[in-house]
């Protein structure tokens, strides 16, 4: 089994048998990696808590045929920081989760990886609001997969708006032409917020806050726009939107 070294994001880990874990990693160069920390439940593990989700390490791994085995890791960065407080976990937890919906296993992809540990370090200096850098991080993933929703103009014919319908399976804001029956009346407020959003800076995304009311909406549309796209329930939204 060959061995290789690569640094990169655990996402999530699960147990394994009385002292194992497979935990899931986002890797610069080899894309999403699953692979065994054998013994790592131990007190005595000499992993320690170097993998635990929101972790950024340095790795040693042997490819395995099914799964690959970690062999040596060394922290990077603990991202300390998002662990102090309730608001900046769940937003950490809502990138991780995003993340790994949309992970390919062992297909390279530099700019997936490079988005997070963006997002990441914009939480690690602990913004206004969390939950916007998180949002906003959620609409950049989804223009860098292809889904990005369409705020300025119509989804479908693609007149310029601004429109006040929305409906996710068609992409977007429609007009009133293209709207058909799933599409559901959304105020201005809302969709300017979330076109904020996509564009601004994840750095500078938790210093743009609200109104309760559109917030509110935006949050409607954009979980749900997400949920349809990935075809996955995000458990974590229930947590950021608290």
């Amino acid at each position: 089994m060959p061995l290789y070294k690569e640094q990169g994001i655990v996402l999530r880990s699960v147990k394994l048998g009385e002292a194992d874990k497979i935990v899931s990693i986002l890797t610069q160069g080899s894309g999403k990696v699953r692979a065994v920390a054998k013994g790592i439940r131990r007190t005595n593990s000499k992993f320690g808590a170097r993998l635990e989700p929101l972790t950024h390490v340095s790795l040693m791994l042997y490819a395995g045929r099914n799964l690959d085995i970690v062999t040596q890791a060394e922290i990077i960065s603990p991202f300390r920081g998002i662990r102090a407080a309730f608001d900046l976990i769940a937003a950490g937890e809502t990138m991780l989760e995003a993340t790994d919906k949309v992970a390919e296993e062992h297909e390279r992809n530099v700019r997936l990886f490079m988005l997070l540990l963006t997002g990441l370090r914009a939480l690690e200096a602990m913004p206004n609001d969390s939950a916007a850098t998180a949002e906003s991080f959620l609409l950049k993933l989804l223009s860098l997969s292809g889904f990005h929703p369409s705020l300025s103009g119509c989804a479908v014919c693609g007149s310029p708006g601004p429109h006040e319908l929305f409906a996710a399976g068609l992409g977007g804001v429609v007009c009133a032409s293209c709207g058909t029956g799933e599409a559901g009346p959304v105020s201005l407020p809302a969709v300017r917020w979330l076109d904020g959003l996509a564009r601004v800076d994840l750095v500078g995304a938790g210093d743009m806050t609200p109104d309760p009311v559109v917030r509110r909406e935006a949050r409607a549309m954009l979980y749900g726009f997400t949920e349809y796209y990935l075809e996955r329930r995000m458990r974590s939204f229930a947590l950021l939107a608290r």
